[in-house]
């Protein structure tokens, strides 16, 4: 497969020089997360979700012995269960958002030019 670029036609060169200083790649990521931010990154937004708040407040509730009703390990393992299973979800797509744009920033370009 081939990917087309249509270049400027030289009308903005000299703007060019201070266009590049900004942008120095020309690759496409589409990816969210990286090795070193994905379990902050993705805890974080777990706990944006209002459910996932809600659990881990009845596991923290649940270690005061005054309050307790389950057994500690029980009361977290929804919270566990469900956040394990986002973070498989979330870590596959974003590997496969990986493999996709490597594909495409290794596919072979024709450019266009006067």
């Amino acid at each position: 497969k081939w990917r087309i670029v249509f270049p400027n036609n030289g009308r903005q060169r000299k703007d060019w020089k201070q266009a590049s200083t900004f942008y120095s790649g020309n690759r496409i990521q589409t990816t969210k997360y990286t090795w070193f931010t994905f379990l902050p990154q993705n805890l974080f937004e777990q706990f944006h979700r209002l459910g996932n708040l809600y659990f881990f407040f009845l596991a923290v509730l649940n270690w005061f012995p005054q309050v307790e009703v389950f057994h500690r390990e029980i009361t977290m393992l929804p919270l566990i269960v469900v956040l394990l299973a986002s973070m498989i979800k979330d870590a596959t797509e974003d590997y496969r958002k990986y493999q996709f744009d490597k594909m495409i920033n290794f596919s072979k370009t024709r450019v266009y030019d006067k």
